[in-house]
């Protein structure tokens, strides 16, 4: 259960969706047209929309929880110690989001005493809009969604996803993704974890598994999944955290199995 009372979850939930919902207007309006394009890496993008989106969040929290910590992706923000903290991806999926590929979303976690309190995922595009609030279960637009009753790997269908230097390091996901694609009824890689695992609590996959993950990454998408009766844990099936890079996410009913095919490889 919550440990906020419900007026205070209401309202910072309330803060979540209006800065979604204001920055998604900006991916929206954005998508299909000219965008201007650096990168952080060899391969990892960033446009001028995902620093617009992250400027729009933060103006937003800001004005109503100055005192609140942020941890969002392009803006190295110093955290004061404060128990509230807001973690920001204002583009999951900007590889594409650059290229007009409609799987992108923002993601709005907020973090209260180490424990995830409220999860937003925005895909305008798509007009998807995931959220959830602890103990209160997760909801798709305004129905509950919950996760697949599919018991067996072999008609499961996964979602993963690779790192940004999968051409320089061996640890690429290339090894665990060949393996498992043998041992299920398909793989997808959509490009944003952040509806990965929406879609995972949603019952269109049964199960998603990734590394090299960041905090933004997987915040708000973990909170929504466990909603909805999903479960979450590191490749080693410890608890999982969203400081920590792996992240094995299920319908809970073939987390047992996809774990020892993950344990296979390592």
């Amino acid at each position: 259960m919550s440990i906020l009372s419900q007026t205070e979850n209401e309202k910072l939930f309330q803060t979540a969706c209006g800065a979604a919902k204001q920055a998604g207007m900006l991916l929206k309006e954005s998508f299909g047209k000219h965008k201007e394009i650096s990168f952080k890496g060899r391969i990892d993008p960033v446009t001028n929309v995902d620093l617009q989106s992250e400027e729009t969040i933060i103006k937003i929290i800001r004005s109503r929880y100055p005192e609140h910590d942020i941890i969002t992706e392009e803006t190295d923000i110093e955290v004061s110690g404060s128990a509230y903290r807001w973690i920001i991806d204002p583009i999951d999926g900007t590889v594409n989001f650059a290229h007009d590929l409609p799987f992108v979303a923002v993601s709005i976690g907020l973090e209260v005493h180490g424990e995830l309190e409220i999860g937003v995922v925005y895909n305008p595009v798509l007009g998807e809009f995931f959220h959830a609030q602890k103990g209160k279960g997760a909801f798709l637009n305004d129905t509950q969604i919950f996760v697949s009753e599919t018991v067996s790997l072999e008609k499961s269908l996964l979602a993963t996803g690779f790192p940004y230097d999968i051409q320089e390091s061996k640890n690429n996901n290339l090894s665990y993704f060949n393996h498992i694609i043998k041992h299920v009824q398909g793989v997808r890689r959509i490009g944003s974890a952040a509806l990965d695992l929406c879609y995972c609590a949603s019952g269109i996959f049964e199960g998603f598994w990734e590394l090299k993950l960041s905090t933004w990454d997987t915040a708000a998408g973990s909170l929504i999944l466990t909603e909805a009766g999903g479960f979450a844990t590191s490749f080693s099936g410890e608890k999982f955290s969203i400081y920590e890079k792996e992240i094995v996410a299920t319908n809970g009913k073939i987390h047992k199995d996809l774990l020892k095919l993950l344990r296979d490889i390592t």
